[in-house]
């Protein structure tokens, strides 16, 4: 079946401009803001009417310039409300009859007005532009997972100070640094216990991937479970990055074929982009199964982050994923803190344990998490009788700041990744953050940046 879509997403309803009033009973967190972006909008990668069928079956094909899976990462440029957002790899798990070329887009986007769940969202998000992930030569990246040597399935995204962007790759997993054009710069080097030995593009009967059997590797990032969120400190010093789960030397599947995750220790590796010294620490996610591992990570200062932890479940599951509706069990956002006292270092430790408690007998001190956003709270109320936990997709996997408030409080957006279907919208949730010592008590700093990434006339002539 061939699916053509109506032209370009240009944006979501705006009501009327948002100004918050800070009062002495408002709570410390608040959710504010609720958007849609329809599954079956355009981008401007000049791709409309060309299609892009999966491998195996030439009857399920979308647009090759469907807007989607930009939730899956995305971070604020620091100017005019513009979010540069990073699809993954494409369609169909990146098993494509032709190449996804790898792109990216400038977004704007605010929120204003009071948002009531389906009717009138009040985020209001305009797409500005999209460009190509290039590597030498010009050539594209690509999702198609067979193509070995262009290959890239990008998560966490995260501005430098400079006008460029870095971006992990769950492939790899690697890091990329790119201009602002989508030219590959330069590959942050990982430690090579993060690498697998022999990458495989094919899947059993199954679908598990093949990557993930014991006769073809033992040692690095799980198939599709590689470096999920990346986060960068203020002052553009270090990059952090986190994994979805744990790697298979720490102990992350048992040894059936084909495999099932069991480790619940995963590696935090942050580097130093001035010297390239590298350090690991542990985070122990709360449970591996239904899908569950950590989605993105975000700087709060230089020294804590929030980290976004989800299932696979949601009341209106993802078409064609196989998942029938369930109640979600796991959507939280925690807070880390990586100059906590006695966190251990495990850079030189070649295995870890499955279990957080495991990891005392081998005098290790994983980071503390403190729940920072529960998004399943019944508080967290989209409409008058539903909550967040009645909306939510499945994969919720975007963190990004925003300008703050008119009255100096914090918006944090959270986004869903929804896997370029057509018949799912990408969601858009901000919440404002009362950050003084009665509210939520973090000590936020905003990313230093040189200046705009995308023309400020440009955006204006857009929202016109």
């Amino acid at each position: 079946m061939r699916h053509r879509w109506p032209a370009v997403l240009s944006a979501l309803v705006l009501l009327v401009p948002f100004v918050a009033s800070l009062k002495a009973a408002d709570p410390p967190i608040a959710l504010i803001g609720f958007g849609l972006v329809p599954g079956h909008s355009l981008d401007k990668s000049g791709l409309s009417g060309q299609q892009i069928c999966q491998v195996d079956d030439a009857t399920n094909c979308i647009d090759r310039a469907t807007l989607g899976g930009f939730g899956s990462g995305l971070t604020y440029t620091g100017f005019d409300d513009v979010f540069l957002t990073v699809p993954d790899r494409g369609p169909f798990d990146g098993r494509t009859d032709v190449p996804y070329l790898d792109r990216f887009h400038f977004m704007h986007l605010t929120v204003g007005g009071v948002f009531d769940y389906p009717g009138t969202p009040n985020i209001h998000a305009t797409l500005l532009d999209t460009r190509f992930l290039k590597a030498p030569g010009n050539q594209n990246f690509v999702g198609d997972s067979s193509e070995f040597e262009l290959r890239f399935d990008p998560e966490g995204v995260s501005l430098g100070r400079d006008g460029t962007f870095f971006v992990s790759d769950e492939y790899g997993p690697y890091i990329n640094e790119f201009n602002r054009q989508g030219h590959l710069i330069r590959r942050i080097a990982v430690p090579e216990k993060f690498l697998i030995l022999n990458p495989k593009s094919d899947v059993d009967s199954a679908g598990n991937s093949l990557e993930l059997y014991p006769n073809n590797n033992v040692l690095g990032r799980q198939a599709n479970r590689g470096m999920e969120g990346l986060a960068i400190t203020p002052d553009g010093r270090y990059l952090v990055g986190i994994m979805q789960n744990a790697l298979l030397q720490d102990n992350g599947l048992n040894s059936a074929t084909p495999p099932g995750r069991r480790g619940l220790n995963n590696r935090i590796l942050k580097i130093d982009l001035e010297t390239g010294a590298t350090n690991e620490y542990v985070y122990v996610v709360d449970a591996i199964n239904q899908g569950r591992g950590v989605n993105d990570l975000l700087a709060v200062n230089d020294h804590e982050f929030l980290v976004l932890e989800r299932d696979n479940r949601s009341l209106v599951p993802t078409p064609g994923s196989g998942n029938a509706a369930a109640a979600p069990n796991l959507k939280r956002i925690y807070k880390i803190d990586l100059s906590q006292s006695g966190l251990t270092d495990v850079s030189n430790v070649a295995s870890l344990p499955e279990t957080g408690a495991g990891l005392a007998s081998l005098f290790i001190n994983p980071v503390s998490k403190v729940l920072f956003i529960d998004l399943l709270n019944a508080s967290y109320k989209v409409n008058a009788t539903k909550t967040i936990k009645d909306v939510v997709a499945e994969k919720v996997e975007g963190l990004a700041w925003g300008p703050d408030l008119p009255d100096g409080r914090h918006v944090l957006y959270v986004t869903s990744d929804n896997d370029l279907y057509t018949g799912l919208p990408t969601q858009i949730f901000a919440f404002a953050i009362n950050g003084s010592p009665s509210g939520a008590n973090i000590r936020y700093e905003a990313q230093q940046v040189a200046g705009p990434m995308y023309p400020p006339g440009q955006v204006k002539k857009a929202l016109k």
